[in-house]
């Protein structure tokens, strides 16, 4: 059996990738902070924290994976600008190192859409700059600039699935979509920005199947995991209204806008390239979330 080691596979984007990966087959060892997710066939946890290098090392030592996805990062509050990015900065490339030393193949890194320059609003892996503006984009592009030096010294397969918007079931509940659909289903009035900047969301199972799609293939570096279709994020709040019948009012500028540009949205040919197709359209995702969240949290 095919055996991998995955961080962050109880998170939003990890918990799809774990399904993926055993639904491919794999047998998924994941380096996990408690609290543990349910058990499962093929799914063995160890318990990690990944900011401790001599216990990450002494791990690596002792299991030998050839094959590593590496999803872990801080998100929590205020994770752009959290100084924490710089740990994890350090502990990804110590991750990495141990990788390799002890019989590393094939790495496939997080990145994520914050690395571009995003006045360019359409974005492209291997044309569009990069010069994020936030200590979290800067801190994950640091990572890519020298995991991909690093990997090609030493003979890694380096993928790096770069991660734009996202959506889906189990989504943290102060998010857009979720506290749209949560306001919605109570009754209660929706409190949103203008909502008027154009963004590009794709399901977290069609984002989870192509990170493992990226893993598997012959790709190498940077590859778009977007729906490659900007939407206007009043489109989205207006689409969940229709959706779930709602009478209510919107507020439109009642709370303010996220920092970030108008437009943003990415180029998915390198995806598409290896075969990958999305499942969801935007309505039919949006119709699975809005049952998600019916039955947990209302």
């Amino acid at each position: 059996m095919k055996k991998v080691l995955l961080t962050g596979a109880t998170g939003f984007i990890g918990s799809q990738v774990t399904k993926e990966l055993l639904r491919r087959g794999y047998e998924v060892h994941a380096l996990v902070y408690p609290p543990f997710a349910p058990e499962q066939p093929n799914f063995i946890q160890h318990e990690m924290n990944l900011l401790d290098a001599s216990a990450v090392e002494h791990f690596m030592a002792e299991h030998n994976f050839e094959n590593l996805i590496h999803l872990a990062w801080y998100v929590g509050p205020k994770c752009h600008v959290s100084d924490l990015n710089m740990d994890w900065v350090v502990a990804t490339l110590n991750l990495l190192k141990s990788f390799k030393e002890h019989g590393g193949k094939v790495f496939a890194g997080a990145g994520t859409c914050s690395e571009y320059e995003y006045k360019y609003g359409y974005l492209l892996e291997d044309e569009t700059p990069t010069d994020p503006q936030t200590l979290y984009g800067n801190g994950k592009n640091a990572v890519f600039n020298i995991a991909k030096v690093y990997c090609r010294q030493n003979g890694i397969s380096f993928k790096w699935p770069r991660i734009f918007n996202l959506y889906g079931p189990n989504e943290k509940p102060q998010r857009l979509m979720p506290s749209v659909i949560n306001s919605c289903l109570k009754g209660e009035d929706v409190k949103v920005s203008d909502c008027l900047k154009f963004q590009d969301y794709l399901h977290v199972e069609d984002t989870a199947r192509g990170i493992v799609a990226v893993f598997e293939s012959n790709l190498e570096g940077a590859v778009n995991i977007c729906s490659g279709q900007p939407v206007q994020l009043r489109t989205i709040v207006n689409k969940i209204a229709e959706l779930t019948n709602f009478q209510g009012s919107i507020l439109w500028g009642a709370i303010p806008a996220a920092f970030g540009d108008d437009l943003v949205v990415g180029n998915n040919e390198k995806l598409k390239s290896i075969g990958w197709t999305p499942k969801y359209t935007l309505e039919e995702g949006l119709k699975m979330t809005i049952e998600w969240w019916r039955t947990h949290n209302v």
